[in-house]
């Protein structure tokens, strides 16, 4: 396992990849235990995709993910990485694209329990009326990406 960190302006991001993919993607708290960083190429092209999006310069990410959950999850992480950058879609609107119109509640889960944020952009999921809803980072966060997105991308 290899893992690095990452200073955004959301704060201080820990990236854990394995040879091949991402694994996970962490906001990390005051006080928590940093394990030991050791990076590779996956890392260092995360970092790199990850400085392009917050720049303003890159609208969709080109790694190689491997987040683990039950098959629920991955179907929803998956549906995730289909909502276009700039736009959002309720709980609700997820649940019918993937063909379980009943399950916007257990979508909501899967979507709190994304091991790879932003990468995996579950910040794009709003209430069913607009309004901002849960976010691993926090609501600011949420709040931060949602308006980076709305900005024109920088050549």
């Amino acid at each position: 396992m290899y893992a690095t960190m990452m200073n955004t302006a959301l704060g201080t991001l820990l990236i854990k990849a394995n040879d091949d993919a991402v694994t996970s993607i962490h906001f990390m708290r005051d006080g928590e235990t940093v394990p030991e960083l050791v990076s590779n190429p996956v890392t260092d092209l995360c970092i790199q995709q990850l400085s392009e999006y917050f720049g303003g310069q890159r609208n969709r990410f080109t790694l190689p993910l491997r987040p683990q959950g039950t098959p629920f999850q991955q179907q929803v992480w998956q549906a995730l990485q289909d909502i276009p950058y700039g736009l959002t879609c309720s709980y609700g609107d997820l649940a019918r694209k993937i063909g379980n119109p009943r399950a916007a509640r257990a979508i909501g889960m899967a979507n709190n329990r994304n091991p790879i944020p932003i990468l995996i952009p579950c910040h794009r999921v709003i209430g069913s009326k607009g309004q901002l809803t849960g976010y691993s980072g926090g609501l600011s966060q949420k709040n931060y990406l949602l308006s980076l997105e709305q900005q024109p991308l920088k050549n």
